[in-house]
């Protein structure tokens, strides 16, 4: 068992399954045998807000609360959600961004615009980052739902979890109708970063 304390911050709008997600990572760290907490703040998810889920599990956690600084990877579900929540993330951490975009109400309302390659941005300024059509990937495997499966495949990846015991948690987790088109799009994800 790890001593180190492993933060995952995930960041999307409302509807995307970023809790969901948030739900099937901290399964997986009790089943591993981590100390696990687990904060989600929800910002007027139900209009398309911001929502944001905080993991961390290791050896010992005190806090739910990652520090701005100390994320060790940000999992987006949107574009201008990953540019948000930036601050967040380790110098040496890692970014996945799903490439979808989700107009906030300003952009709706035609005040701003939304910012042309905002993803590019990001990989042009952070070398630990990978974009990918994690919606297009769900839709491929069934349900357009499954995106934030996809994600997690990836993270999955990325930080070591052995695929038996996430696709674990997401027989525990995911509804019953909807479990085979997850466990596909998770095998997809992993994919990804192989």
């Amino acid at each position: 068992m790890q001593d180190k304390v492993t933060n995952v911050l995930i960041v999307g709008v409302g509807g995307q399954g970023t809790l969901l997600t948030s739900r099937i990572i901290a399964q997986v760290a009790v089943q591993m045998g981590y100390d696990v907490k687990v904060s989600e703040i929800h910002g007027m998810a139900q209009r398309g807000g911001s929502v944001v889920s905080q993991v961390r599990y290791g050896k010992r956690v005190y806090s739910p609360i990652i520090s701005k600084g100390e994320a060790d990877i940000i999992l987006a579900f949107e574009k201008i959600e990953a540019a948000r929540w930036l601050d967040y993330l380790k110098p040496d951490g890692m970014v996945i961004i799903n490439n979808e975009r989700v107009n906030p109400l300003p952009v709706m309302s035609g005040k701003v615009k939304y910012p042309d390659e905002i993803h590019e941005k990001i990989a042009s300024l952070l070398p630990r980052t990978v974009i990918v059509d994690a919606t297009d990937i769900a839709v491929r495997c069934g349900n357009v739902r499954a995106a934030n499966v996809v994600l997690v495949g990836m993270l999955s990846e990325a930080i070591g979890i052995p695929a038996e015991e996430m696709e674990k948690a997401i027989t525990e987790i995911v509804p019953a109708k909807a479990l085979e088109v997850n466990l596909q799009a998770f095998k997809e994800g992993c994919k990804l970063l192989n």
